[in-house]
């Protein structure tokens, strides 16, 4: 089912104005010079966990007194699964505080908060995690936040809200076992927000698109599958496939993966498969990750797929894997696949045959729920214990560092200028590699 709250006349106008925009960013772009890439959602500039930075910090922590290439280190008030949003001098956080949500914006150079916007009530723990876990969004203007509540807003960064939305008011409570955790994704001035559950709820799963401007639904559409019990449950953030000479957004839960158009959200094809006993706890917290017209897709451990999108039709399965990861999401380049399970164990894949250079390479024990970063040569994969295992990126499996720092993690690392962002529930650590 699609509903829409505008006619169809003034969605095509938005459309063609956000295409016009889009036409102007990208003749800008090409006249201003080239820079590194910023950290502006959950898995950075190409949303899948591979960062062209350069120069970043291999080894960090504590030598007695001292803590080592640590720059500063901001003290916070508890846990969170969001990853430090970075763009510039600016840092973007989702904090959970007693009852309270919040926003707060970080001065990159000093650690100091330039300022703490509340975002509403109702934080609670729900298994694992509180309901500051999406991660913002931000355009280099505007930053966006969502919570496990609902509460979806957007900000300048002078602190000024632009809009403010309860999506449990609009469209009924969140149904997961665990919590709402989904980040959004933006894409051309649109917000693409799953909400996708069935644990405790009756209510139907759907995908909404979000006008970025003024917070407005552009679409809804509705997502049924046979899933039963918690297996209807995803945390999920979708990915943005090339498909021909358009793009597709995948989704994965519900014991299948699903193409949709961006422009209205219909779907395209789905693919079954990814629960084989039909279990009723098969809930999927992993996102699938795309490059190019390649889009991995994650399971509760297995089956995980690799499928490529062509013109239109069915996506081509490549090939699958029972040794899929469960909560971390993996990372790509494209032309490499990194998988991490949540019990330390790494793999470095050909991303289109799926033949490993190696696999299932142990890393300092522990449970591991941040997903991967690759960037600089290096893979790193961070423990809920504070530990990140730096593992260098190449055919040959070799450790370059531990690093422990104080404090629980759920979080995956930012990035951003030779530094990277590591949070825990006590801090969040600036590091930098002199």
């Amino acid at each position: 089912m699609n509903e829409t709250k505008e006619g169809s006349g003034r969605r095509k106008g938005r459309v063609v104005l956000r295409a016009a925009i889009c036409c102007l960013l990208t003749a800008v772009s090409c006249v201003l010079p080239a820079s590194e890439p910023e950290w502006p959602n959950w898995r950075g500039p190409e949303r899948n966990g591979y960062s062209a930075h350069t120069g970043l910090p291999t080894e960090w922590g504590h030598d007695g007194d001292t803590e080592r290439n640590i720059v500063w280190k901001l003290a916070l008030p508890d846990r969170s699964g969001s990853t430090p949003i970075v763009f510039g001098d600016i840092v973007f956080l989702n904090v959970a505080e007693g009852d309270d949500l919040s926003l707060w914006r970080v001065d990159a150079g000093s650690g100091e908060v330039v300022w703490q916007r509340t975002i509403g009530g109702g934080n609670r723990f729900q298994r694992k995690h509180n309901m500051s876990s999406p991660s913002p969004i931000t355009d280099g203007e505007r930053v966006w936040v969502l919570t496990g509540t609902g509460a979806l807003q957007a900000w300048d960064f002078d602190g000024n809200q632009l809009w403010a939305r309860e999506l449990e008011q609009d469209y009924g409570a969140f149904g997961l076992n665990h919590g709402y955790g989904s980040s959004a994704l933006l894409w051309r001035e649109v917000l693409y927000v799953p909400v996708l559950h069935g644990m405790k709820t009756d209510d139907p799963s759907y995908l909404l698109a979000i006008d970025a401007g003024s917070g407005e639904t552009i679409w809804r559409q509705e997502r049924p599958t046979n899933a039963r019990m918690e297996s209807p449950d995803a945390y999920i953030t979708p990915a943005l496939v090339e498909s021909g000479d358009g793009h597709v957004l995948v989704l994965n839960g519900g014991d299948v993966a699903t193409g949709h158009d961006p422009e209205d959200g219909s779907e395209l094809w789905r693919v079954e498969g990814f629960n084989p006993r039909n279990s009723p706890m098969y809930r999927v917290v992993a996102s699938p990750v795309a490059a190019g017209n390649l889009v991995f897709v994650p399971t509760r451990v297995s089956p995980m797929k690799a499928l490529r999108l062509g013109d239109g039709g069915e996506p081509e399965i490549l090939w699958e894997t029972d040794r899929g990861p469960d909560v971390p999401t993996p990372a790509t380049d494209g032309e490499t696949l990194y998988l991490l399970r949540d019990n330390g164990l790494l793999s470095r894949l050909d991303a289109t045959t799926g033949a490993p250079d190696w696999e299932n390479q142990r890393l300092e024990p522990g449970t591991y729920s941040a997903s991967l970063l690759v960037a600089d040569g290096k893979i790193y994969a961070t423990s809920e214990d504070g530990v990140t295992t730096v593992v260098r990126d190449g055919p040959e499996f070799e450790i370059l560092a531990r690093n422990q720092v104080q404090g629980f993690t759920l979080s995956s690392l930012g990035v951003a200028e030779g530094r990277l962002y590591l949070r825990t529930d006590s801090f969040l650590y600036c590091i930098v590699e002199p």
